[in-house]
């Protein structure tokens, strides 16, 4: 096989390694204490993006149904013909778009805000309109995609997931989530067996 095409396998290592390394510098203390307590106390939780961030809001979503964080992950296509209905005030939204400018997310973030929920956004771009529509701003920093071409949604979506991670990690800290609980809601596959093997 010739070098140059494990060596782009190998590169995207190092890629997405400097860029988690970036995000967690600009990731605000603050800004991320805020999200936590915000998803903490919030009755219902809806997240939403587009292409990898949607993937990556919907992963999130269930992450927070495995701590018993009532969420769901609302199309952006579906948020404006209805879904929105799921929002109410005081919930939180979470809406993802690494340049902060995508078309599909502001009529949500407009009428989420409207509705009294706390808006967090995840961007990389912190003067764009979903900065200044969020509550809450998480900021991410990638160096570049993966792909020769950098354009794959490669990188953020690593990057975004590895925010959620960092949300969900604190979460079962701040609310004192026991994995016993989790043992009830997950009693199949390998994970199941191993948690209710010692009940």
């Amino acid at each position: 096989m010739n070098p140059e095409v494990l060596n782009a396998a190998y590169d995207a290592f190092r890629i997405e390694a400097e860029s988690l390394a970036a995000t967690a510098a600009v990731l605000d203390k603050n800004e991320l204490s805020r999200a936590v307590e915000a998803l903490a106390g919030a009755e219902r939780i809806g997240t939403s993006g587009c292409g990898h961030s949607g993937i990556a809001c919907r992963h999130f979503a269930h992450l927070l149904c495995c701590i018993e964080r009532p969420a769901r992950f609302i199309s952006p296509a579906e948020a404006v013909h209805g879904g929105l209905g799921f929002i109410q005030k005081g919930d939180v939204i979470v809406l993802v778009s690494r340049g902060g400018k995508t078309d599909e997310l502001m009529p949500i973030a407009k009428i989420c805000k409207d509705k009294g929920a706390t808006l967090i956004g995840v961007t990389e771009n912190l003067t764009s309109p979903l900065a200044e529509l969020s509550d809450i701003v998480l900021a991410m920093s990638i160096t570049r995609e993966c792909d020769r071409y950098n354009c794959q949604g490669t990188t953020s979506f690593a990057v975004t997931s590895a925010i959620f991670d960092a949300l969900q990690s604190a979460l079962i800290e701040y609310t004192g989530f026991m994995n016993e609980k989790f043992a009830v809601i997950h009693p199949g596959g390998a994970v199941g067996k191993r948690l209710n093997e010692t009940k």
